[in-house]
């Protein structure tokens, strides 16, 4: 078997929670590289994203409010990562997953922090975000 096929075995086999974490560390990896379509890749086309009294609707617009601090091949915002704080499945294809959010500036500034809500969806590419709600 060659090696793309262990790999995609592997994807497979794993867990809803595991496949969900390789998509969040992947936008996360998108987003410490600066590289704002990698980091919305993990949005659903029809996603609604709330965050600040805001409400985004599509990928498009919510690429739109993050486009500002993607310059210079990075994020002038700082390093993001995520910490996994609970799951629930709610049915065969839909999963809540919510996750402490960190960005860490560069310079020595302290991080921010915050709390997310995601509603995931399982569709014909993968994992998808179809509702964000973060703070």
């Amino acid at each position: 078997m060659s090696a793309a096929m262990l790999i995609w075995a592997a994807a497979v086999a794993a867990t809803p929670q595991a496949q969900v974490e390789a998509v969040m560390a992947d936008s996360a990896a998108g987003w410490n590289a600066g590289d704002l379509a990698r980091f919305t890749a993990i949005y659903a086309p029809d996603a609604v994203y709330v965050a600040g009294g805001e409400v985004a609707r599509g990928k498009e617009a919510i690429a739109a409010r993050y486009a500002k601090s993607f310059v210079g091949g990075g994020n002038a915002r700082g390093r993001l990562s995520f910490t996994p704080v609970m799951w629930r499945p709610l049915s065969a294809v839909h999963l809540l997953h919510i996750a402490r959010w960190t960005l860490t500036p560069t310079g020595g500034a302290a991080s921010q922090t915050g709390l997310t809500s995601l509603l995931f969806e399982r569709r014909k590419e993968g994992w998808r975000i179809i509702s964000d709600h973060s703070s």
